[in-house]
């Protein structure tokens, strides 16, 4: 009997029930489907078979463009990396330069990134990443950081950035990043519930740039 596998290679064509991709368009499916188990699932959760149903194609698919299942896991956590600096840049649309309120919004962006995609976050920052070897982790979290620096330099009247920006920087994302963690976890966001969330990164953002 021909292997599924051989029937791909030799027509082109998936067996019934399966999609047709393109070449990008599998990749771009497969990380969509790693994203959507690692939310509902969990990352320990997650498993490529699954991926591939809900993806609509063969257990040998995701082999064409990933090693393994760490690889899908990082490429769904660079994914959401390019999600969350993309949300920071737009968040800072229509608010004058230099000012702290532009701080506020990118804080303000990193707690809805760990509210509305806890899975990813805790990819991101459960252990996941290091336990893989992958140089675009560790760079992509440097350019989130390195918007906040340049926002940070931009509010001190600094054209560089120096050793003052970057520790005050460094305070406010362990800050924000602390927070994140502690409003993902309801007992202990309850502790802080009469505080407004804008109104409290608008405080440490002022008191951070004084």
């Amino acid at each position: 009997m021909t292997s599924t596998k051989k029937i791909e290679e030799n027509t082109g064509q998936t067996p019934a029930g399966k999609k047709a991709y393109h070449h990008g368009d599998l990749r771009a499916a497969l990380i969509e489907a790693t994203r959507q188990l690692v939310e509902e699932k969990g990352p320990d959760s997650f498993s490529v078979s699954e991926a591939c149903r809900r993806a609509g194609v063969s257990t040998a698919a995701p082999y064409k463009h990933f090693k393994d299942k760490t690889e899908m896991l990082s490429a769904a956590v660079l994914e959401g990396m390019v999600r969350l600096r993309g949300n920071m840049q737009a968040a800072l649309e229509g608010i004058p330069e230099g000012s702290p309120e532009r701080v506020t919004a990118i804080g303000m962006e990193y707690v809805a990134f760990a509210l509305n995609e806890p899975g990813i976050f805790r990819l991101k920052f459960g252990g996941f990443t290091d336990r893989i070897a992958d140089p675009r982790l560790e760079e992509g979290g440097q350019q989130s950081f390195g918007i906040l620096l340049s926002e940070v330099a931009k509010c001190m009247g600094e054209s560089e950035v120096t050793e003052d920006v970057r520790k005050r920087s460094f305070l406010m994302w362990s800050f924000v990043h602390g927070l994140s963690f502690i409003l993902r976890d309801h007992g202990l966001a309850d502790k802080g519930k009469e505080f407004e969330l804008h109104s409290l990164l608008e405080d440490v953002s002022e008191r951070m740039l004084r």
